[in-house]
């Protein structure tokens, strides 16, 4: 019997149509069951915007504390710097208090330091408790930098990993932007007092997110690991294989002694150091902390408006950034940070040729326009890559009995190079203004060859996986 092809035409469509309804609905279960991970990324990158608040505070307010408080330049320049060593000792802590009080707890910790921190600062009448109030959020920022890339990683699922993790970077840029902005109309008192706010939304929130499930299990804590694990996956998820191998993993750690600082020179960890403290050098020594904390007087004696300069290297970084973060999981960690690196090293020569320019008195007129391509190509680039990929790497590369001390390790040496670079501007420019872009330049050049070299793609594959196959 021959078959109606209009009946088999409207049978398809219906087939069709149930497909796609089935999908769409399988689509909303996904993004429901993911609520808890984004909620929890949500409230702990709150941190991350702590941090930047504190990065962008002294810029806008330089002025008006000295006026206020009758600062001289070296009062407010310890006040500027001490930032960084308060940094650096919450770096060196960092490790330690995440895997003694949990990867909440260690948050809990920054946030009430940093509240502590701000509010010195917003009463502050002299000197010396300005200075106790930077060094306070100085702390908090070092424990931030460790512990929320590292609990994001550790809470995410693999696919969503890289994404989510480089929001941490995104709400860094976003939290120095804003503070940039608002001290533009608000006085020094009440912008403390904004930076506060990230931090009491962080104290709320983590009393609702779920702890890190490899850090529960690492305690031998099973039910509560089970129980986060699946607040986090969703109710319906089958959480049994990632749990099995999660446990396995740790299972086979906890038979290793008890890590310390010297064991990650032994040669199972040699890679994971290598690797982490490889990218945190290229990261700051490429000249990223000078150039930021700098960026005003570089338009200025480019000859470029520096208002309208700052205002486009703003947008521009929180733009990038989160277009780092839609293609990190796509197109992997390793070729977006060679990219990065190659896109420093060009902006780096363009700027570089614009201060040759103009101190050779060749061709002036073209001197602000390099100037003005060469700090936004610079800063571009480093926004798509090389300002989120090492944070998201050093939280995949450690196994969890050593990521600890190992995160902590990587953590204070981007705090020293910071530190390092922005002191190391000013003598520089003074030495070559061209020759300091062209060294940052030839530093972005080793960069590549570090990376094509020592550094592997994590993309696609779970945290144990990972950790696995850098470490045999």
């Amino acid at each position: 019997m021959a078959k109606n092809p209009d009946i088999e035409i409207v049978g398809e469509r219906e087939n069709i149509r149930v497909a796609l309804i089935s999908h769409g609905e399988s689509l909303g279960r996904c993004e429901e069951e993911r609520f808890m991970v984004y909620f929890t990324t949500f409230v702990a990158v709150c941190g991350s915007f702590a941090f930047g608040s504190g990065v962008g505070y002294s810029s806008p307010t330089q002025d008006a504390i000295r006026e206020d408080l009758k600062l001289s330049l070296a009062e407010y320049s310890v006040f500027g710097s001490i930032l960084t060593f308060g940094a650096m000792i919450g770096a060196i802590t960092s490790g330690k208090i995440a895997d003694f009080a949990g990867r909440k707890g260690a948050m809990l910790i920054s946030s009430g330091v940093c509240t502590a921190g701000w509010l010195s600062i917003y009463f502050a009448k002299e000197a010396v408790l300005l200075d106790v109030g930077r060094l306070a959020t100085g702390y908090g920022m070092g424990l931030f930098s460790y512990v929320v890339p590292v609990f994001i990683a550790e809470i995410s699922p693999m696919d969503l990993r890289g994404a989510l993790t480089t929001i941490n970077q995104l709400m860094i840029v976003t939290g120095v932007s804003v503070s940039f902005i608002l001290g533009t109309f608000l006085n020094w008192r009440t912008l403390a007092l904004v930076g506060i706010l990230p931090c009491a939304i962080l104290l709320l929130g983590i009393f609702v997110i779920p702890e890190s499930p490899r850090w529960l299990a690492k305690q031998g804590r099973q039910k509560e690991f089970e129980a986060s694990l699946k607040r986090l996956r969703g109710k319906n998820a089958d959480i049994s294989v990632e749990a099995d191998e999660i446990q396995d993993y740790i299972e086979t750690l906890e038979r290793l002694p008890k890590a310390q600082v010297f064991d990650l020179f032994q040669r199972r960890y040699l890679s994971s150091i290598t690797i982490g403290v490889g990218l945190m050098i290229c990261q700051q020594f490429g000249g990223i902390n000078g150039i930021s904390f700098y960026t005003t007087s570089i338009f200025e004696s480019a000859g470029f408006p520096s208002d309208i300069g700052t205002i486009l290297y703003a947008i521009l970084q929180i733009v990038i950034t989160t277009l780092g973060a839609f293609l990190i999981d796509r197109a992997g960690r390793k070729p977006l940070i060679i990219i990065s690196a190659a896109g420093l090293a060009f902006g780096s020569l363009l700027t570089a040729a614009s201060f040759f320019l103009k101190d050779m008195k060749h061709e002036t007129e073209a001197a602000p326009a390099l100037a003005i391509a060469g700090i936004l190509v610079y800063i571009g680039a480093f926004s798509i890559g090389m300002g989120a990929v090492p944070w998201v790497m050093m939280s995949e590369i450690f196994p969890i009995n050593v990521r600890g001390v190992g995160g902590s390790l990587v953590t204070l040496v981007n705090w020293f190079g910071a530190w390092a670079c922005s002191y190391t501007f000013n003598f520089l420019m003074n030495w070559s203004s061209y020759g300091t872009f062209i060294l940052y330049a030839a530093v972005n050049c080793l960069a590549i060859v570090f990376v094509i070299k020592v550094v592997p793609e994590t993309k696609g594959r779970t945290l144990e996986q990972i950790q696995a196959a850098i470490n045999s």
